[in-house]
């Protein structure tokens, strides 16, 4: 690609989700990062900048500018990605008692097969990101999914406890890449008014996989093919869509293409002053310290609405992994069913996650029409309503269920209830996820990191309470607590429909334009 004259300079395109980790250069001003270090050879700014390059009007090679078919196709393939290493997560669960009785573990010990999974995408995200914001999408999506595949099948031929265990905390640690960047790959397609359709397919697959992996698990484990074949499946879905993703999926992270188009017009043009700020952009320990780790935690701990929201996110997020061991208890020990069927009320929590995406699609449209009257900026306040619908849905499920579980109520009392805890969660947990992401824009990815943290290191700990918990407390009385703590957390989006705007002027990472 040739140009006569050199590249307009706005750089509009670069500042959407998708490029939001590259922008958080300086927590105290906010500026567009422009590389480490200033040259003094360096021709004058003025001069500099006319030759930094950017995307021309309806660049081709815009992701953004692609064909709608097209960019469908290929948000499918993110979506898939997502599903592949979310399914990972639950597969194995059904197998527990099976590997407990191979391993000469207890019951609880095995557990640790789902939460060492989970655990990894904790501290996962830690590295992918940089990796993402720093090489691409591609770098940090596909070789991370391989080694899943490959680590899946090491559980499979794993001959002891120890290595079933360490594999599948490895799986989970390379699973959480395409979990965690495949909402900023979406970024790279859609304009923000369109992403919210593409990322709630996103949210479906993330969300599906823990709730269609039992189903699949329980079929392979008591077939003649034996547990071990969870991990086989798991292992060929994974590399099926690694191969389609080596022929089909395109870089699409903005600061990487400009880059290369930089990169290619010194080259053709000979002219070596056109540039891109992203050349200067390098993965090192000071910046894996100062923006992976050490920013999200800050605003973990100092942020009262990314703590509020993180805590409410990450609860129901715990919920849905908790119900791993919740539901075997009820189905299989309480009320006697075979273990395929025992899971099959794990369906129910997947149609209600079906049916949350008709609640927070429907919220679409209001939210364009506040954002238009709010000049194009978002307006985080605006995705609250569905939150605290999804809440009463939530704790709704949670009563329900529980005082329903006993084998003298009709099975389907606790499947319908089962439903609404899958529509409760699947609508705060996206709505939480763009809250932040519309609150702190610059610093979304840190927050959304922070967010990834808190809800991983939960999801891991709550299988662990689940057994004990539920068989000392009796089903009832357990999810009453958690239905009780579901209830406090209610007045959640309604203290920040009223105090989000105060918030955010008084937080240096979410600054607020006058008006």
């Amino acid at each position: 690609m040739t140009s006569k004259s050199p590249p307009a300079a706005s750089g509009s395109n670069l500042t959407s989700s998708a490029t939001l980790q590259q922008q958080q250069d300086d927590p105290e001003t906010g500026s567009e990062p422009q590389g480490e270090k200033n040259n003094v050879s360096d021709p004058p700014k003025d001069e500099r900048e006319a030759y930094r390059v950017d995307w021309e009007p309806n660049d081709p090679k815009n992701p953004r500018n692609w064909r709608t078919a097209y960019k469908g196709w290929l948000t499918l393939q993110l979506g898939m990605l997502a599903l592949a290493a979310s399914l990972g997560s639950s597969i194995i669960s059904p197998a527990e008692n099976v590997i407990a009785k191979y391993t000469h573990t207890s019951p609880e010990v095995s557990t640790l097969s789902l939460s060492l999974y989970v655990l990894g995408f904790a501290f996962g995200p830690l590295l992918w990101a940089g990796i993402s914001e720093t090489y691409g999408r591609r770098p940090s999506l596909l070789p991370p999914l391989f080694c899943l595949g490959v680590v899946s099948i090491g559980t499979a031929v794993s001959k002891n406890a120890a290595a079933i265990f360490i594999t599948r905390f490895l799986g989970g640690l390379f699973g959480s890449a395409p979990v965690s960047n495949v909402s900023a790959a979406l970024g790279d397609l859609w304009a923000p008014k369109a992403r919210g359709t593409a990322v709630t397919f996103y949210a479906v697959c993330v969300t599906g996989g823990p709730t269609l992996g039992p189903v699949i698990g329980s079929s392979l484990t008591v077939s003649h093919l034996g547990w071990r074949w969870t991990e086989y499946i798991e292992a060929i879905w994974v590399f099926t869509i690694f191969a389609v993703g080596v022929f089909a999926l395109p870089e699409l992270y903005a600061p990487v293409l400009l880059k290369k188009k930089a990169i290619q017009l010194r080259a053709t043009t000979g002219n070596e002053a056109y540039w891109h700020p992203h050349e200067e952009v390098n993965l090192d320990f000071k910046s894996i310290v100062t923006k992976q780790i050490s920013r999200p935690l800050r605003m973990l701990f100092t942020e009262p609405m990314v703590i509020c929201i993180s805590l409410y996110a990450s609860f129901v997020y715990g919920l849905l992994y908790l119900t791993l061991e919740v539901f075997p208890i009820v189905y299989e020990e309480i009320r006697g069913y075979k273990l395929v069927i025992s899971t099959l009320p794990f369906l129910a929590l997947f149609v209600g996650v079906l049916a949350a995406m008709g609640i927070n699609l429907t919220n679409q449209p209001r939210y364009i029409r506040i954002v238009n009257a709010n000049k194009g900026k978002p307006v985080p306040e605006a995705r609250l309503p569905p939150m605290l619908l999804g809440g009463i849905l939530f704790v709704i499920g949670l009563f329900w269920f529980g005082w329903t579980a006993a084998p003298k109520y009709h099975w389907a009392l606790p499947v319908v209830a089962a439903a609404f805890i899958g529509a409760g969660f699947n609508v705060i947990f996206q709505q939480c996820i763009n809250f932040l992401v519309d609150t702190y824009f610059l610093y979304a990815a840190s927050a959304v990191s922070a967010n990834t943290f808190l809800r991983s290191i939960l999801a891991s700990a709550f299988p662990l309470a689940a057994r004990p918990m539920f068989h000392n407390l009796g089903v009832g009385p357990a999810m009453s607590l958690l239905g009780g703590i579901a209830c406090l957390a209610l007045p959640v989006p309604l203290l920040f429909m009223k105090y989000g705007r105060k918030l955010r002027s008084m937080s240096k990472f979410a600054p607020m334009e006058d008006g």
